[in-house]
């Protein structure tokens, strides 16, 4: 019952990073304009580019991520298919 809960926190596809991808934009940018109306003149736009930037290589990093974990599994498999091909 346990894996089957941590699975729902398990990002299977590029559409489900996308959707996290957006949803930390979106959340970026709210703190973003809090940050304009806060902080005094090139220390809000500092860090509103600073909140906007953290999303683009959170999300780089997770497509990455998937990128990989895709490309381990086909190696899997061909060391699979290779190993029952010879008989070990």
């Amino acid at each position: 019952m346990l894996t089957k809960f941590a699975r729902l926190f398990v990002i299977k596809n590029r559409f489900e990073a996308f959707a996290i991808i957006y949803a930390l934009a979106l959340g970026a940018t709210n703190r973003g304009m809090v940050y304009l109306e806060t902080f005094p003149p090139y220390w809000r736009e500092a860090l509103f580019l600073a909140a906007c930037l953290a999303v683009m290589m959170g999300g780089a990093a997770i497509l990455d991520s998937l990128k990989t974990k895709k490309e381990l599994e086909e190696l899997k498999a061909q060391l699979a298919a290779k190993e029952s091909g010879t008989g070990k």
